[in-house]
């Protein structure tokens, strides 16, 4: 029986320093935000705030803050923009500002063109040389 029970602590434990890590690295990335995402991200990785108590201070619905805390959160981890960010070499500035917009922070395209003040078809071609390169990268990786 204690081996088993020893067992269980091990698995326990390696799920703990797993989730440790992924927080330790949503700290350091959370500066990559800006505004009001880089606010909710640090209210709920540092102040330890529910969704709940959140929500209330937004005025929002507490399922909004949630779907939205976690979004950036999975991008934030291993989302196509920190693959862009590892291999920033093989993209201009303005592409790593597209990027940024795009899978970062979710802009839609004509957002993007209005913001970068670029064509929206500009911005789909810019769009998709991204995501090829991501693909090459990824493929890479395997």
């Amino acid at each position: 029986m204690k081996g088993l029970h020893a067992q269980v602590s091990q698995d326990t434990r390696r799920v703990q320093i797993a989730c440790r890590d992924k927080i330790d690295v949503l700290r350091s990335r959370v500066k990559l935000l800006t505004g009001r995402d880089r606010l909710l991200l640090t209210m709920y990785l540092d102040k330890g705030n529910s969704f709940r108590e959140m929500a209330r201070l937004a005025g929002v619905n507490e399922t909004i803050i949630a779907r939205r805390v976690r979004k950036m959160m999975k991008r934030l981890i291993d989302g196509p923009y920190i693959t862009c960010l590892r291999n920033h070499d093989r993209f201009t500035g303005t592409e790593m500002a597209i990027a940024k917009d795009r899978f970062l922070t979710g802009l839609a395209i004509r957002k993007i063109a209005r913001r970068r003040h670029l064509t929206y078809y500009c911005v789909r071609k810019t769009l998709k040389h991204i995501e090829r390169i991501i693909t090459t990268v990824k493929q890479q990786e395997i």
